[in-house]
């Protein structure tokens, strides 16, 4: 019932707002495209709201149903995406381009951790590679959660700026953690995962290659944070880490340019795509010179669909090494 509440509410609320945000002037133009289509703006709202129903309905009927106590952890996930999509909200409304600056991003997603720290989430025993089992203590709730959540909805902001392509890797993303907390009963993990799996579905069927609607910065904030709050419930954090390796990547591109370079292509007349740069400044850009070495052209949807493809890599890397626990 979570599940389809949350994809239900997005599916069916999505054109509403489109037309709303159309009427009020809250639309963008689409960079990767000639001419000036308008499209709906801030669409990640809608999408967040979804999850967040799916949620509470799940944590009602543990209360009223089935005498739940252990839903705690779950108000607190809802507190904290809830607060990202508030920063994710105030950058998108000041502008992408005049919004919050990259290093005070960094400062106000602390607050973003702050209510999953004060329930002490997550498990402080680790086991590491070549080490074996560590015992954190406070450095787990007082420096890892934040660390992690910050990187999380920073590094998942960055991975962006074509259509469907933030929705498919959060959907690739959270569904192999998802299907992990399942199989370790994990449900609280496997619940949030799921509500914002079906949210996510519902949001790309508007987002998909032409979108009709942007995610924003609304969404970008949360999904990220929503895979940092699903691996420290479930005691995943070192898939999530493989889950993130073209994030990483991506840093390193950005970096290159000290994060001044858009992901965007250079939209050309017979609607494909080029590098609007010489060098690289984005795993888009490596998608678009990949394509256009291999088959001569490369349109928006099939950059998006190759970078689906490096996360369901990583994503089954991710699965090959879990399944180590069992066999």
């Amino acid at each position: 019932a979570a599940v389809i509440i949350s994809f239900g509410f997005t599916f069916f609320a999505l054109p509403y707002w489109i037309r709303r945000t159309i009427t009020h002037n809250l639309f963008g133009v689409d960079a990767n495209k000639t001419g000036k289509k308008k499209v709906a703006e801030l669409g990640g709202v809608v999408a967040v709201i979804g999850g967040v129903l799916g949620l509470l309905w799940y944590v009602a009927t543990q209360v009223f149903i089935y005498d739940g106590t252990d839903v705690l952890l779950l108000l607190a996930a809802v507190a904290s995406l809830l607060l990202a999509l508030v920063l994710g909200m105030i950058d998108d409304m000041l502008g992408w381009k005049l919004g919050i600056k990259q290093r005070h991003k960094i400062v106000f997603s602390l607050l973003i951790a702050l209510p999953i720290m004060a329930v002490n989430a997550g498990e402080r025993m680790m086991t590491l590679p070549l080490v074996g089992s560590v015992d954190f203590g406070l450095v787990y709730p007082l420096i890892i959660i934040p660390f992690g959540i910050i990187g999380a909805a920073n590094g998942f902001n960055m991975l962006a700026g074509m259509n469907g392509l933030e929705a498919g890797m959060g959907i690739i993303a959270l569904s192999t953690l998802g299907s992990m907390a399942w199989i370790t009963n994990s449900h609280l993990g496997a619940a949030l995962a799921a509500c914002f799996v079906a949210s996510l579905l519902a949001f790309l069927f508007y987002n998909r290659y032409p979108a009709k609607v942007f995610p924003g910065d609304s969404l970008t904030y949360v999904v990220g944070a929503c895979i940092a709050l699903v691996a420290i419930i479930a005691d995943l954090e070192k898939f999530a880490i493989i889950l993130f390796l073209p994030y990483f990547m991506e840093l390193a591109l950005k970096a290159r340019s000290h994060f001044q370079k858009e992901s965007f292509g250079k939209p050309l007349a017979d609607g494909s795509l080029a590098n609007r740069y010489p060098g690289w400044h984005s795993l888009n850009h490596v998608a678009i010179s990949f394509l256009q070495r291999v088959k001569g052209r490369a349109h928006e949807w099939e950059v998006v669909l190759l970078l689906w493809a490096v996360e369901l890599i990583a994503a089954l890397c991710a699965l090959w090494i879990f399944s180590g626990r069992f066999f």
